[in-house]
């Protein structure tokens, strides 16, 4: 019989299949639109290799983490009735992840995206499956501690409010809220009660302004316009600066922790990042060691390719920390 589970994750998952692109046969370039990636078009270009990384997305990344350091981990998620489905639940068993509430869809593919790598930088190909989404019926010792809420199809919105009501009426689980892009595009009024029941909120800078709006220029108004939305704890992460949180009364920015190599790949950085910070919670610690964790993790993703392999154990962790040069800490943000 599995145990209780510490946090159960809830989103999708994908194989992704990454495409290694030559150095010499694309480019990127940059207009008032963003920075883009072109490659000759209506021939043939060679590739370096690809390699197929199952049981990935952002919830699915979670969820590896979680068990990784330490923590009993549940998985409430759909596949398809085909191989990729088949493999993508033996990653979750594989890395000790309870799969009960996987659910095998006969009729559908699975989630399979594509990863154009060029560099450390990769451009993802996306297409969710439209999965009939069902909140299942848990049984008492099935209740998480926490609910860690990640990127999930445009076809799932009215689940958000599945999910909302059982929230409701357990009162005593904590949700973290980490947004994808269907839900960010969904809108913060749409999925008002999802928001205002987090006890954590975590999204990079850009997403803040696209959530919450406020100055993109200026971290506090950006913290308070999230805040407004109803989260406890916010956490804006800001590439090369690090990352923010607040609980509402302290505020702290928090460096990235150096990394020992150039990154090899930044899939998954953000969700490392995100899963760590909830994962030091879950165990009870402060908001400062929280933010101290989280970026440990980032660093050891972008060492590897794919959002899981780099992954860290809480004894690597705490190796990496205890390692840590002085100035990285946690600063008041004033």
């Amino acid at each position: 019989m599995a145990e209780k589970p510490d946090v159960m994750s809830i989103g999708d998952i994908v194989t992704d299949d990454f495409i290694e692109l030559l150095e010499d046969q694309a480019v990127t370039y940059e207009n008032d639109q963003g920075k883009w990636l072109a490659m000759p078009f209506g021939t043939k270009i060679p590739f370096d290799h690809h390699e197929v990384i199952p049981a990935v997305g952002n919830a699915s990344n979670a969820a590896v983490a979680f068990s990784r350091l330490g923590l009993k981990s549940s998985f409430v998620t759909n596949v398809g009735g085909d191989q990729e489905g088949r493999d993508m639940i033996a990653v979750l068993q594989k890395e000790g992840v309870d799969h009960r509430f996987v659910r095998v869809n006969p009729e559908n593919k699975s989630n399979y995206h594509f990863v154009l790598r060029y560099k450390a930088e990769r451009t993802i190909l996306i297409k969710h499956e439209a999965y009939d989404y069902h909140w299942p019926s848990l049984k008492p010792d099935e209740v998480p501690q926490w609910i860690y809420f990640s990127s999930i199809s445009d076809h799932a919105i009215p689940y958000h409010d599945q999910v909302s009501d059982w929230l409701d009426q357990n009162p005593d689980v904590k949700l973290a809220f980490q947004p994808g892009t269907f839900q960010m595009e969904a809108g913060a009024e749409r999925l008002e009660r999802v928001y205002k029941r987090s006890e954590v909120l975590v999204l990079n800078r850009e997403e803040a302004v696209t959530v919450g709006g406020g100055n993109h220029e200026d971290i506090h108004d950006l913290i308070n316009h999230l805040h407004a939305l109803g989260p406890r704890i916010v956490v804006i992460t800001d590439g090369p600066n690090g990352a923010y949180a607040s609980d509402g009364d302290n505020r702290f920015s928090m460096p990235l922790y150096p990394d020992p190599a150039p990154p090899v790949d930044r899939t998954g950085a953000g969700d490392s990042f995100a899963s760590a910070f909830v994962a030091a919670l879950v165990k009870g610690k402060s908001l400062e060691d929280a933010l101290r964790q989280a970026p440990v993790n980032s660093m050891g993703v972008v060492q590897k390719v794919g959002a899981q392999a780099g992954l860290l154990t809480q004894e690597e962790m705490d190796h990496y920390l205890a390692q840590a040069p002085d100035w990285y800490h946690p600063s008041r943000l004033e």
